[in-house]
C-alpha cells in the first residue's frame, strides 16, 4: 500500500484537541479538589498554545492561566508550614481565579475558532 499523498492547500489542519481539552480539564480539576493533578493541563494548553501558530491571539491567555495557577503551586511549595495537597492549601480565591481564568480561556478558544470557521 502506498500512502495517500494530500495537496497543501486541501488539507485541513485542526487546532489541537489537546488545547481544549486542557483548557476545559482545569478549572474542572481545580474546582474538583484535583489542583496538584491540573499541572499537566495547564502544561499542555500553555505548550499547545506557544508551538501552535494558529492559536498566536491566546497565548496571552495560556500565559495568563499558567501564572494564576503558579501562584497558589510557588506558595504552597515554598511555605513554611503547607498541607498535604495544594488543594486545601490553596486559597479560595486563588481557586476561583485558576476557574475564571480557564473558563475564559476556553470559551476565547471556541470564539476564536467560529471566527475562523466564518472567514
Amino acid at each position: 500500500m502506498s500512502p495517500q499523498t494530500l495537496d497543501r492547500e486541501t488539507t485541513v489542519r485542526r487546532a489541537p484537541r489537546s488545547v481544549i481539552v486542557s483548557a476545559w480539564a482545569v478549572p474542572i480539576m481545580v474546582a474538583g479538589q484535583f489542583a496538584m493533578l491540573a499541572i499537566v493541563p495547564v502544561a499542555l494548553v500553555l505548550i499547545g498554545t506557544l508551538r501552535d501558530a494558529r492559536l498566536r491571539t491566546l497565548r496571552w491567555g495560556a500565559i495568563a492561566l499558567t501564572a494564576a495557577y503558579a501562584t497558589p503551586l510557588a506558595l504552597w511549595a515554598i511555605g513554611p508550614e503547607r498541607a498535604q495537597s495544594l488543594s486545601k492549601d490553596m486559597h479560595p480565591v486563588f481557586a476561583a481565579i485558576i476557574v475564571a481564568v480557564g473558563v475564559a480561556f476556553a470559551v476565547s478558544f471556541h470564539v476564536l475558532r467560529r471566527k475562523r470557521a466564518h472567514r
